[in-house]
């Protein structure tokens, strides 16, 4: 065979050197954003740990707010951020700790904060209600109970994890 016929022209090399290089590029630009829009499909999702929060022997019948932090991870942005939970043990002996954000608006209630419904969670915001085990007093403005922590009790010390919703009422 000849040597001509093998030849490479110089549009066919400029064709070639361009469509590479423009593929190149196409795929430098492309790759971030199917990789943005493919992350949170692939990733894990990370739970949250278990955090020691108080002792067994302190924790009483009567709702106690108890403060904690929690390590969050944003993307590469690690912080603390703080946290709090009602907790007591119920008739049964056993341990109940509920967030105290309340399912309105997500203000924070208050155990015996208004004088005329004692013995029950009230939210100062638009004057919800809930019982002391959480549940949503009818005809008040929050729409499901407060959420439930998950915990374990380990050597004494509690611990408690990400706060679960119970369902509407």
């Amino acid at each position: 065979m000849s040597e001509k016929k093998h030849r490479v022209s110089r549009r066919q090399f400029l064709n070639y050197t361009l469509t590479g290089v423009g593929g190149f590029m196409a795929a430098g630009i492309l790759s971030p954003m199917v990789r943005f829009a493919l992350d949170p499909i692939l990733k894990e999702e990370a739970g949250q740990d278990m955090v020691a929060v108080a002792q067994v022997k302190d924790i009483t019948t009567e709702p106690q707010r108890f403060d904690f932090k929690v390590k969050v991870k944003d993307a590469w942005y690690e912080s603390e951020e703080p946290r709090s939970a009602w907790v007591f043990k119920d008739e049964n002996g056993d341990i109940v700790a509920l967030s105290p954000i309340c399912k309105h608006l997500g203000c924070t209630v208050n155990w015996n904060g208004d004088k005329n419904n004692p013995n029950r969670f009230f939210c100062p915001c638009h004057y919800g209600l809930y019982e002391k085990d959480g549940t949503n007093v009818p005809n008040t403005p929050p729409p499901a109970p407060l959420d439930r922590y998950e915990y374990e009790v380990k050597d004494g010390t509690l611990y408690l994890g990400k706060a679960k919703p119970r369902g509407e009422a």
